[in-house]
């Protein structure tokens, strides 16, 4: 240690609390539970600088992944995006930069990957393109044991970046699910269009058009669609056209009968919770805006402590 600075242990600890609750509410927790006080200003610091260490770790495990040599055989893969709150400014600009400040949302995008069976799972997360994404996914899946003969089972909303990155770095070996309680609700809300505002008819509707979706009979569910679908595109399109179109751009993926058959999930619940655990818990506090990097930095921290391997990192530090 050196004058003025904070130990080891003590790094930890505040840091354990700010990964949680706002910095300030780690200052007064630190000084609660171990009648130390730091102000909230090096609960920051210290926080912040430790949380651009595990991004560092993060990439350059992703940079130096091993070939896919595990034994892993099935496994299940999901994806999900999380829109963040964050502050931009004009880094360019001359004189007082709060000026140009500005508020906006960028989406984290958060995968995880774990084996048939298994409570063990892995998460990353990247604030960046969709193939970025991807490759996260992918070094997921190769850390739970993907080999040449695994298969992936892959399921989640119906944002097509998302099946477009399964198909991209899983190849043959993966097969695209849409999480079936996205597509219920697209049905049922079309069903007023269809058989009119008495909730016992639409509710009967509903419910055979789910069975046909889950029996593999999608044409008999477009077929009840398209008298009712006005053909239009974006706000213009009513339910029946969303729904008619949200069924048939997705050729494929709607096979829950092979799924449930194979004891597969048909529903993204897993990502879903942790998206509120892992980013919405930390990084949507009430009033919090984050710059970019410092957004990215914090959700590696909270990846992390999901994936256990937080006294791993603090070892290696000591």
């Amino acid at each position: 240690m050196h004058c003025r600075d904070y130990s080891q242990p003590l790094q930890r600890r505040l840091v354990d609390f700010a990964s949680d609750s706002s910095f300030e509410t780690a200052s007064q927790k630190l000084e609660e539970h171990y009648g130390v006080v730091v102000p909230e200003s090096s609960v920051r610091a210290i926080t912040l600088g430790h949380a651009r260490c595990m991004s560092e770790q993060s990439k350059a495990s992703l940079q130096n992944r091993q070939e896919c040599v595990g034994d892993g055989k099935q496994l299940i893969g999901e994806m999900d995006g999380s829109m963040i709150p964050v502050v931009l400014f004009d880094e360019k600009a001359e004189g007082d930069k709060r000026k140009t400040r500005k508020v906006d949302w960028q989406e984290a995008k958060l995968c995880l990957v774990y084996e048939q069976g298994s409570c063990n799972k892995r998460h990353r997360v990247i604030m960046g393109e969709p193939d970025e994404a991807g490759d996260q996914w992918l070094s997921c899946a190769i850390e739970q044991g993907l080999n040449r003969q695994s298969s992936i089972h892959c399921v989640s909303d119906g944002a097509k970046w998302i099946a477009s990155q399964a198909d991209r770095v899983f190849a043959s070996q993966g097969h695209f699910l849409v999480d079936y309680y996205h597509l219920c609700e697209y049905i049922a809300d079309a069903a007023k269009e269809c058989v009119g505002k008495d909730e016992k008819a639409c509710q009967k509707w509903t419910d055979k058009q789910k069975t046909r979706m889950k029996t593999g009979c999608s044409e008999k569910v477009l077929a009840e669609l398209e008298p009712h679908s006005n053909g239009k595109s974006g706000k213009e399109a009513n339910k029946s056209e969303e729904c008619h179109r949200y069924i048939r751009n997705r050729p494929g993926q709607f096979d829950y009968q092979a799924a449930e058959a194979a004891n597969l999930p048909i529903g993204s619940g897993e990502i879903e919770s942790s998206n509120r655990s892992v980013v919405q818990t930390r990084l949507k506090l009430p009033g919090a805006w984050w710059k970019p990097e410092y957004a990215h930095d914090m959700l590696n921290l909270r990846t992390l402590r999901a994936n256990g391997d937080w006294d791993k990192y603090w070892k290696a530090t000591g």
